[in-house]
């Protein structure tokens, strides 16, 4: 069932905060226009960042202007990244602000940990500068509304880096859905497997040198250093993080929601545990969550510890009256009901075509292949499955707002309950 018209614009307008007023004077700074304009961005966060620089790299007519990472070992390399690739200069900051200070800025691309999304896009947005931002996109619920509200007060575009909306072959993939090659679209079912080794037990130290601890923890209530926390393990703390489901599951199920055309959940369950290692994370390494929509539903099993080798489990499995589509991490392959092959697509991933789109809807008004409305109600599942989890296992859900339906305990993990002074959104 797909869900209501007005599900989309009514689950990101209820938001307390929708109509408070937005910074307005520099919403036309930063605004490229016409496809011969000169794109320029900054990339914030430079791990997943030197992904962002190779792909903007490959966009015609794009400048990676600034590099920005509160580690200077990953400023450097991310500036490494893209020595001898483009003519111009790149500036090395720590602070990502002064890109927003920047007229001549257009995008700001961020890839810093999930915490910082919605904070860092919030004041891009109010700054006149369009945004690209890795999935979640959000930290939790309220920044997942308030993320969407700020882009449409402020005009700004913002893409959500759930780039398989931008791949050849799930594009095609999709495309033979709608058109019926298995006939109604039924379920989806997810899977994620890892064999991630155990983050042990941390120690409280003094911060390395070369890291501004305080500005990595940014938004997020001030913290003592904790050694096994930077620079991948905060996902497994759900001060900063949401797990497997935040981190991983949000690609697939971004599938399996496009591939099924629906919006938001009535129902979602989840369980699961940390089985494997007894350390400091919090988050479970094993996860089973269920997303009933109607008279179509969605799976996601997540084992981050266990590779399970032996199962032949895909990225994304799409069921209909008529055979079943494979999605793998790239493409598809399509079965009748008997399992014979009907027909597949090989084409290879590649992020450019995501980066490029994003670029051309600032420069030529084209979609965005994943606006970040779209994105949220993908990051959302994720939310919803994680308050189901930390309380008693599900959590009712209404579609025509996004709202939790008579879960007081769940409704406390709805937003994170402060942020650092200075840092609210």
């Amino acid at each position: 069932m797909k869900a209501p018209a007005q599900t989309r614009r009514s689950f990101f307008k209820s938001s307390a905060l929708a109509g408070v007023a937005l910074a307005g004077p520099n919403l036309l700074l930063g605004q490229a226009k016409g496809a011969n304009s000169r794109f320029r961005v900054g990339v914030m966060g430079l791990k997943r960042g030197k992904g962002h620089i190779k792909a903007f790299l490959d966009v015609p007519n794009c400048e990676i202007a600034y590099v920005c990472d509160v580690d200077d070992d990953r400023l450097a390399s991310g500036d490494n990244t893209i020595v001898g690739k483009q003519k111009e200069e790149v500036k090395k900051v720590s602070d990502f602000r002064r890109i927003l200070d920047d007229p001549d800025i257009d995008a700001l691309s961020i890839a810093a940990p999930n915490f910082w999304h919605t904070p860092a896009a919030v004041l891009a947005c109010q700054a006149g500068k369009h945004v690209y931002v890795e999935k979640p996109g959000s930290y939790d619920a309220y920044e997942a509304k308030r993320i969407v509200t700020v882009a449409d007060k402020t005009g700004m575009k913002v893409q959500m880096g759930t780039q398989r909306r931008s791949y050849s072959g799930m594009l095609e993939g999709i495309q033979k859905i709608r058109e019926g090659v298995i006939g109604k679209p039924l379920y989806a079912r997810c899977w994620y497997s890892n064999q991630r080794p155990s983050i042990g037990i941390g120690k409280m130290v003094e911060p390395p040198p070369g890291l501004d601890w305080l500005m990595w923890q940014g938004p997020v209530p001030e913290q003592p250093y904790k050694d096994n926390l930077v620079h991948y393990n905060w996902h497994w703390h759900w001060m900063y993080g949401g797990g497997e489901l935040a981190n991983n599951g949000v690609h697939s199920m971004d599938v399996a929601r496009w591939a099924l055309d629906v919006d938001c959940p009535t129902r979602v369950t989840c369980t699961g545990g940390r089985y494997h290692y007894d350390d400091d994370q919090e988050t479970p390494d094993t996860t089973y969550a269920v997303y009933e929509f109607g008279d179509v539903g969605i799976s996601w099993e997540g084992s981050s510890c266990h590779r399970r080798k032996p199962e032949d489990t895909k990225f994304v499995s799409v069921y209909g009256e008529g055979g079943k589509v494979d999605f793998s991490t790239a493409a598809y392959t399509v079965y009748d009901l008997d399992g014979n092959e009907v027909e597949k697509n090989t084409d290879p991933p590649s992020d450019v075509p995501h980066f490029t789109n994003f670029a051309n809807a600032v420069r030529e008004g084209e979609a965005l292949n994943q606006p970040i409305e779209c994105g949220q109600l993908s990051a959302m599942l994720c939310h919803y499955g994680n308050m189901a989890y930390r309380t008693n296992g599900a959590v009712d859900v209404d579609p025509g707002t996004g709202e939790l339906v008579d879960h007081p305990e769940a409704m406390k993990l709805w937003s994170r309950p402060a942020y650092r002074e200075g840092w609210e959104i």
